[in-house]
């Protein structure tokens, strides 16, 4: 299966499976980002964080994945 993150073409492995926000997220960032507060918009509709264990991804879907910048 063939999904966008930030742009960036992804082939996640076992397109049979379903696979949910939760874990793209958990196969694709590292720990440490995944410990960080962001927002997240699936083909440009936000997803809070308690739904991700729970939307699914299909095929040629778009997450985007926006993480605060700090500073002034």
């Amino acid at each position: 299966m063939k999904i966008y993150i930030n742009g960036v073409i992804l082939e996640l492995p076992n397109a049979s499976k379903q696979s949910y926000i939760d874990q793209v997220l958990t196969n694709v960032l590292p720990i440490n980002k995944q410990q960080q507060s962001f927002a997240l918009a699936l083909n440009g509709e936000f997803i809070g964080r308690e739904d991700y264990q729970h939307t699914v991804v299909k095929d040629n879907d778009s997450i985007d994945v926006l993480f605060p910048i700090v500073g002034g």
